[in-house]
């Protein structure tokens, strides 16, 4: 499979058997591919790095070095996840690098999302570079791209993979997953042994929360749209719609709004509810989301959320919207 093009007469993976005849032949092609190298990994925690970890783990053990680094627009409870699954339950080789301040400082004031997008991207590189000339022996570069990825390659995802590292540093590519969609992951991870809650871990894009607190990024906003963000997948979990929605998820722009608490006028921001449905991310159609639950979800935003006096939810499919905002 080192070609970029999915073969027609490939059968899509939906079944645990389908799964564990795709790992069987990628931890033999990882071996001979890597033999008795190193291979470096960014890993996210999103669905697709978590998973090409766990194969690579199942594939190389210790070969593999995992570096993870927090640069702060992580939703709530992610980067905890990351260490305990890999580190403590999988024995992963895990590098875990504490980022949040040195983004948070370069990110503010920047409100254009495209050059928010480069400043993450360009100092996601720069410390994984650091990390990287930390390691002795690497002599691959594993990356968590899927089909899609390769699909809309043309600039739409110049966040997404660890291009432009320096040419002293230019490592042989492992993408075991590169052609899989989104839901044949999926059925890989589980295949594998990750916890479901990973492997059905909501997409979210390479910036992370930094392309979803709306314009210039603020800790204050950025807390908020966290928080806000917790609440709908906790209600989501609760209800029956973390199976059923492809993709949900909060984003608050950087505009206030006149409310009342307590008795009192005062100015707060929009938390903005996105559900979108989708099987390959490049077209997505709008959830039917019951009003009671939304009523709900509101209520418990606004009593405790600090900041936040409103919750809109966003009808707009792709095309004509994108699933980002930003």
């Amino acid at each position: 499979m080192q070609n970029n093009v999915r073969p027609e007469s490939m059968e899509r993976i939906t079944t645990k058997a389908l799964a564990d005849a795709f790992i069987d032949e990628q931890v033999k092609a990882i071996r001979e591919q890597v033999g008795d190298k190193k291979v470096l990994l960014a890993l996210s925690g999103g669905v697709d790095s978590s998973v090409v970890a766990a194969l690579l783990i199942k594939a190389i053990g210790k070969q593999l070095v995992c570096v993870h680094v927090n640069h702060g627009l992580l939703r709530k409870g992610e980067p905890e996840q990351v260490v305990k699954v890999f580190r403590d339950e999988m024995d992963a080789n895990l590098v875990y690098v504490d980022a949040v301040d040195r983004f948070l400082d370069k990110l503010a004031g920047v409100a254009e999302p495209e050059k928010k997008r480069k400043i993450i991207g360009a100092e996601f590189i720069r410390v994984f570079e650091e990390e990287a000339r930390k390691q002795e022996g690497i002599s691959f570069l594993a990356q968590g791209t899927i089909y899609p990825d390769i699909l809309e390659s043309d600039g739409v995802k110049a966040h997404h993979n660890v291009g432009g590292l320096p040419e002293d540093l230019q490592f042989e590519l492992v993408e075991p997953v590169k052609l899989l969609f989104k839901d044949e992951v999926r059925v890989v991870g589980e295949a594998l042994g990750l916890p479901h809650g990973m492997v059905y871990r909501q997409p979210f894009p390479g910036p992370g929360l930094g392309v979803r607190c709306l314009g210039a990024i603020t800790r204050d906003r950025l807390n908020a749209l966290r928080e806000a963000d917790a609440i709908l997948r906790e209600e989501f979990d609760k209800n029956g719609l973390a199976g059923k929605v492809w993709q949900y998820f909060i984003s608050v722009p950087d505009m206030k709004s006149v409310g009342v608490k307590d008795g009192k006028r005062y100015e707060g921001w929009p938390a903005i509810i996105r559900a979108v449905n989708t099987t390959d991310a490049m077209t997505a159609t709008i959830e039917e989301i019951p009003y009671t639950l939304l009523h709900h979800i509101t209520a418990r935003i606004t009593a405790e959320v600090d900041g936040i006096n409103r919750v809109l939810y966003d009808l707009t499919p792709k095309p004509v919207g994108t699933i980002e905002w930003e």
